[in-house]
Order: C-alpha cells, then sequence, then structure tokens
C-alpha cells in the first residue's frame, strides 16, 4: 500500500504508513549503502526534533509564522524528541554530504505528523508545508551543522562524562586501596626502581582526567552553531533575528549554553569544532588503551607471566584449554581505541575537504564522532563493571618480584657510587646470586648497611620519610 507524494521532481509512491515524504523516498532509493542509519541513532533524531521547534518557536516569536502553525511544528517535534517516531527516520550515513536528505526527512516527518494533528491527511501538505514551514529559515547547510553540534554536545555531557567519570571514580579507590604495596618499577620492559602500586593505578587515573578534561575543553567550539547561515552564510530568505533566536531557545531546551556563530560562512565550509572534538576523543582512548593494556600485562600469566594482578573471571578464555581466563575486558577496550582512533582519521580527513562555502562530508563527521563517543562510554562502562571494580592485587607475587629485583642496588648509589653498585648489580645477575650477597661479597657494603639502605618502601617513597621512619 503507497500513497503518492509530490516534490519539485514530480510524484513518488511512498510507504502508505509512513511519515516520510517524497524527498526522504527517492534517498532510500538512491541511497542503498551500507547498513549504518545516520538518522536512526537517537542523538540525532532528538537533535533534529530540538532543531525544528527551535525554528519554529523562532518563526513565531519573530512573526515569519502563524502561532497556530508553530504550535502544529512543536507538537510533532516533541513526539520526535521523546523518541515516538524513531522509525521514521531510515536514511543511512552515506548519502548527500551535505545532509539534506537527512534534513528533509526531518520536514515530512514532522510535517505529516503535524497535518495528521490538525486533521488533514498525510501528503497533504497543508496547512504545514516541509519546506515553506517546517524549515522555514532554515538551509541544509546551516541546518544539519546545528544536528552535528547538538547532538555531540548532549552525547559528550550526558553520556560519556558519566561513564568515564565513574570508571576513574573506581580506579582512584582501587589506588588508594592499593597505596600501601611497593612493586617492581617498569621502563623499557625491564625491572626499574620501585614504586607504589597506587601511585601506578592513580598515573592512570591523572590521564584519564587531563584527557577528559581535554574533551570537555572542546565544547566550547560545538556551542557555536551555524543557524542564521542558511544557503551560503549570507543569511538569504531567514529574518535577521532568526539565527540568535533559534539558538536561544536550543540553549533553553536543552540546558546548554548554544549561541550563534560569529562566522557563518566559516561555520558551514569547515568543521573544526566537530574535528576537534574527534582529535580529543582520540586522545581519551590513548589514555584508556595506555591502562588496559598495563593492566593485562601486570595480570599475565598467571603463573608463566607477571601475574601481579588478578582479574575478574567473567568467562571461559578457550575452547581447547580448560580452565584458561583471559583479560577480555582489557581487549574489548584496546578495540575500541583503535577505532576510535580509525574515526578520527577520517573526521580529520573529511574535514580537510570543504571547497568555497560547503564541506559535503557532514554526515560522516557526525557518524564518525557520535561512534567514538558511544563506544568509549560503553566500553568504559563495561571495564568498569567488569573488571576495574574486581581488579586485585597478588601481593605474594608482587613481594617475590621485588625481593629479586636486581634495580634495589640503585639505593646503594648515594653511599657507594653508581659504578660500585653497577659492579654489584651485573655481579648478582651473572653468577645468580642474590642483590644482598653480591654486595656483601663486594667488600663496599656490609650486611647491615644493606639492611639499612636498601628499603623498597623508602625508596618508593623517597620524599615522605620521617625521623622516626
Amino acid at each position: 500500500m503507497t500513497r503518492t507524494e509530490h516534490d519539485s521532481l514530480g510524484p513518488v509512491e511512498v510507504p502508505a504508513d509512513r511519515l516520510w515524504g517524497a524527498q526522504t523516498e527517492r534517498s532510500r532509493h538512491h541511497f542503498a549503502i551500507g547498513v549504518e542509519r545516520l538518522t536512526w541513532t537517537r542523538p540525532v533524531i532528538r537533535a533534529l526534533g530540538l532543531l525544528k521547534k527551535a525554528a519554529a518557536l523562532a518563526n513565531a516569536e519573530l512573526g515569519e509564522l502563524s502561532a497556530e502553525r508553530a504550535g502544529l511544528i512543536a507538537r510533532a517535534a516533541d513526539e520526535v524528541i521523546a523518541g515516538t517516531l524513531d522509525a521514521e527516520f531510515p536514511l543511512v550515513v552515506f548519502q548527500t554530504g551535505s545532509g539534506t536528505h537527512t534534513n528533509m526527512n526531518a520536514n515530512e516527518v514532522m510535517a505529516n505528523r503535524a497535518n495528521q494533528l490538525a486533521g488533514s491527511p498525510l501528503g497533504s501538505h497543508a496547512p504545514v508545508h516541509p519546506n515553506d514551514h517546517v524549515n522555514r529559515g532554515q538551509s541544509s547547510n546551516d541546518g544539519f551543522p546545528v544536528v552535528m553540534h547538538v547532538a555531540a554536545t548532549e552525547q559528550i555531557v550526558h553520556r560519556l562524562v558519566p561513564a568515564i567519570t565513574m570508571l576513574r571514580d573506581t580506579l582512584s579507590g582501587k589506588a588508594s586501596a592499593f597505596d600501601r604495596i611497593v612493586m617492581v618499577g617498569r621502563t623499557h620492559l625491564q625491572d626499574a626502581v620501585p614504586i607504589a602500586l597506587g601511585a601506578v593505578v592513580r598515573g592512570w587515573v591523572a590521564q584519564i582526567d587531563d584527557t577528559l578534561a581535554g574533551v570537555a575543553a572542546t565544547l566550547p567550539g560545538l556551542h557555536a552553531l551555524a543557524i542564521g547561515a542558511t544557503a551560503v552564510g549570507t543569511g538569504l530568505n531567514a529574518h535577521a533575528k532568526f539565527g540568535a533566536t533559534v539558538a536561544r531557545h536550543l540553549a533553553e531546551a536543552t540546558g546548554q549554553p548554544f549561541h550563534e556563530t560569529g562566522n557563518h560562512v566559516a561555520a558551514l565550509s569547515g568543521h573544526d569544532a566537530m574535528a576537534a572534538t574527534s582529535a580529543a576523543l582520540r586522545g581519551l582512548a590513548s589514555a584508556l588503551m595506555r591502562m588496559a593494556n598495563d593492566i593485562r600485562l601486570y595480570a599475565s600469566g598467571p603463573r608463566a607471566g607477571i601475574g601481579e594482578l588478578r582479574l575478574p573471571e567473567n568467562e571461559p578464555g578457550s575452547s581447547i584449554m580448560p580452565g584458561k581466563i583471559n583479560p577480555t575486558q582489557c581487549e574489548a577496550l584496546t578495540m575500541v581505541a583503535v577505532h576510535v582512533h580509525g574515526n578520527d582519521a577520517a573526521v580529520a580527513f573529511a574535514n580537510s575537504q570543504g571547497q568555497f562555502q560547503l564541506n559535503v562530508f557532514k554526515p560522516v563527521i557526525l557518524h564518525n564522532v557520535l561512534e567514538s563517543i558511544a563506544l568509549l562510554a560503553d566500553a568504559a562502562t563495561s571495564f568498569d563493571t567488569f573488571c576495574a571494580r574486581g581488579l586485585q592485587a597478588d601481593e605474594a607475587r608482587i613481594g617475590e618480584h621485588l625481593a629479586q629485583s636486581l634495580m634495589l642496588v640503585t639505593a646503594l648509589t648515594a653511599h657507594i657510587g653508581y659504578e660500585r653498585a653497577a659492579a654489584i648489580a651485573l655481579a648478582a645477575h651473572r653468577d645468580g646470586a642474590a642483590l644482598k650477597d653480591a654486595a656483601v661479597a663486594s667488600g663496599h657494603v656490609t650486611a647491615a648497611q644493606f639492611d639499612e639502605w636498601v628499603r623498597p618502601d623508602r625508596m618508593a617513597r623517597p620524599h615522605a620519610q620521617t625521623n622516626t621512619d
């Protein structure tokens, strides 16, 4: 069952029970590319609803739309914002580079729904027309960038930041619990001087804090909206106060400080704010990857590896080796990090491809940024729940490795000099002797002096000693 809708190119048969119209149907027909649906994702659909409602309210406020039409559009937009019309947004990422098809999808759905609310049949274009009324004062060229910024901002604020913060808080608690445990430090994948396990974990926390702050620092760029630019940045066919008024309504609806951009031309031809956000997400991914790699290396073994950390036993790790447990949460998080790096490469390249007054890579930029946000948030939540919270230290194993470390000899350097200390370490290594035995045999250190000077706990905290320690 279909109905006939019309656009500027003529009639198009549309599924009778759908709210979309001719231009959406043309896009469905001409762009059957991949399965990734851009407008089927909740953040994008919500942002479209927020934009169209803000535009309708602004046009009514400025005398560009009747209160009746604006009210109908706002009611339809509220349903889009709430998620009840998600099935009416079927378009894929790989379409027109300006996002025009997605913008018209929103215009058609909200016009048809508004007309339903007014008692008119689908496809009637009365009393609400998709172009003349829902899209009034807008072009896809400025409307779609607004959707990009609104969706990315809300996902960072409401999804990514809480997920990453929960993980860092778990790790911060672990750092405090592990402060008393002194372990072998490692540089170049070789033994180094001692360090507190709490300090190691606190280092992960600091990197997460810094990189998450880097993501948050890109939000002001996302708060600047291209609305009011229309086709090429001149504002043709929009009220002079339309951009500022729409931005104000969006700020009120979202609680985010959105405002009209200071340069509309730049906002259409380049998406530097989105590229900066993507780069910051890559930085966060790098910090998470370093942490996950450290954890799985510390947990390697458990008997033939380092084995100093114990991970939760979530699922069997092998189809052939009974009892094997793998660091699967670390692996999943690092795979996400790799994917985010790839997404950022795509965003950076796409952002470089603006020509004249328009960048026509908008949908793929938006898709990759939102995917990176979602993947990092989901992976951090999973890692927190199924790995970080159950992370344990194998203190016996840590103690064994610390006692065997030749780099404890560093504590002797201040007393007998670097070269004598190095000779002791090399002799112990070559002879397979204990470091203390090699030191005493050298004649440069007595057993009592070794016990006094070589204190791993003091070495791990050289500036936190007291006279009575």
